[in-house]
């Protein structure tokens, strides 16, 4: 897979050794030529390939490869860069997938497909989920949202009380527009089929689009 990653802060770095080392194509496109020559010089990450380009300028990112790229991962540490860069990647150079990231959470409502994102990744909205998935058990917690908000990936710890547990996953009626896509168990992750049958204390992870989330709170936990 070729992925440009468009930022060389201390988050596109770190993404972009992490691909690399999975046997990625990674290419880094970063403003600052002198960051580029030094990051060159040195030889890091491993396996990734430096470019020196705003990209936020159509002719200077294409320097990159994008119109061949199969993601790409606008990180910066500014919200309208990254804003820039996803709709560059989308309507300039057709690539499939786009992934931004997103720093003021206050901006979130505009990374959508309409700046080309297909993917928004809000640390302190997602640091916030995490915090409430450890605490909050027989509620339905918000991980991730794809596709503008249109798909949401939710976590729900069931209680001994919730209506979902001793049943299994093919008795449960889930909405059509849902899916359990795991169940953890006593620190283990359980691929779901129509036989899983959920615990008292299961997290059960699920795909759900906005309107089926009511009945699938009502269908898992009460």
């Amino acid at each position: 897979m070729r992925v440009v990653i468009a930022g060389a802060g201390s988050v596109g770095t770190f993404i972009a050794e992490d691909l690399a080392k999975a046997g990625h194509e990674v290419i880094i496109v970063e403003v600052d030529a002198d960051r580029v020559a030094e990051a060159e010089r040195r030889g890091e990450p491993a396996g990734v390939t430096w470019v020196a380009a705003d990209a936020c300028e159509v002719s200077e990112f294409a320097r990159a490869g994008v119109d061949k790229a199969d993601v790409v991962a606008a990180v910066t540490g500014d919200d309208e860069d990254n804003l820039v860069i996803s709709l560059l990647a989308k309507q300039e150079f057709a690539v499939p997938r786009v992934v931004a990231r997103v720093n003021n959470p206050k901006n979130e409502w505009m990374f959508t497909e309409m700046w080309g994102v297909d993917v928004s990744v809000s640390t302190p909205h997602l640091l916030t989920a995490l915090v409430e998935e450890a605490v909050s058990v027989g509620s339905l917690v918000r991980l991730l949202s794809f596709e503008g908000g249109r798909a949401r990936l939710s976590e729900a710890t069931l209680t001994a009380e919730s209506p979902s547990a001793g049943k299994d996953l093919a008795e449960l009626g889930l909405p059509r527009d849902s899916t359990v896509v795991a169940i953890i168990r006593d620190n283990h992750v359980i691929v779901p089929r129509g036989d899983s049958v959920l615990r008292a204390g299961d997290e059960v992870l699920v795909l759900t689009t906005p309107d089926a989330e009511d009945d699938v709170v009502r269908t898992l936990l009460g």
